[in-house]
């Protein structure tokens, strides 16, 4: 039988979740609870919809002569994807099979022997670094930030590229003390091609009200391009390379 996904949405052309027009399956279930998430209908496993592996590629393959034209290919999102690693095996070791670039987003949260088989089809990485405290990273998400920092050096150690990708929520995730730490941390990876500081934003708080939530982040203003600048500047001090983008 078919190894089946549970899979919230999928969206064809995707510009900013990898390089290229991308393919991204945005997968069901969360085991983090992140104050500021913008995708709240997410977080339940039994959620979404079931697609087989055959019914995705098969889909994928209309569209890749925009992604090779565009050095695109496929991303798997959530959610958490490696809660269905079974299904994200198959599925990039299938895109792989058809020439097509993969890239895995994901929080961290998982064990290094869940994921390493999987990384033997992945191109790229885009590691959500949450925060680098990490109590404050358990008050922010529920939970601690070791497994998303021992991921960072395993995929170092397997020369895998990595996009680092930060949430800069002001009063939360942009004391400079702790971008600073972020910042060493990253300098000691040679992997790291991209550094993505994603500037909160409330756009996804009415997402917790359709589904009964009161929002956590209730009051908290929008990170500003001042905002963004500032802490783009703690990294460069550190020789690496930001890029600037819309959350």
């Amino acid at each position: 039988m078919e190894i089946k996904g549970r899979i919230h949405s999928i969206e064809t052309f995707g510009t900013v979740d990898g390089p290229g027009i991308r393919y991204i399956t945005f997968l069901q279930g969360c085991p983090l609870r992140c104050k500021y998430c913008h995708n709240r209908d997410t977080w339940d496993p039994s959620g979404g919809n079931e697609y087989t592996v055959s019914s995705i590629i098969d889909d994928v393959k209309k569209y890749t002569p925009f992604m090779k034209y565009s050095g695109g290919g496929i991303t798997v999102s959530g959610g958490e994807p490696m809660l269905q690693p079974e299904f994200v095996k198959e599925l990039l070791m299938r895109a792989k099979a058809n020439e097509i670039h993969t890239a895995i987003d994901t929080s961290g949260f998982v064990d290094i022997d869940v994921i390493d088989p999987i990384l033997d089809y992945t191109d790229l990485v885009l590691l959500d670094i949450k925060h680098m405290d990490r109590d404050s990273c358990k008050e922010l998400t529920g939970v601690y930030n070791d497994k998303t920092l021992n991921l960072a050096k395993h995929l170092c150690n397997r020369k895998i590229p990595v996009w680092i990708r930060y949430v800069l929520v002001p009063g939360i995730t942009d004391d400079e003390g702790d971008l600073e730490n972020l910042a060493k941390f990253i300098s000691t990876l040679n992997n790291v091609e991209n550094i993505e500081i994603l500037p909160y934003h409330t756009s996804g708080s009415f997402k917790w009200e359709e589904l009964g939530y009161q929002y956590p982040l209730e009051g908290v203003p929008d990170a500003t391009d001042e905002d963004v600048s500032k802490a783009s500047k703690v990294f460069e001090k550190y020789g690496l390379k930001v890029k600037r983008k819309a959350a």
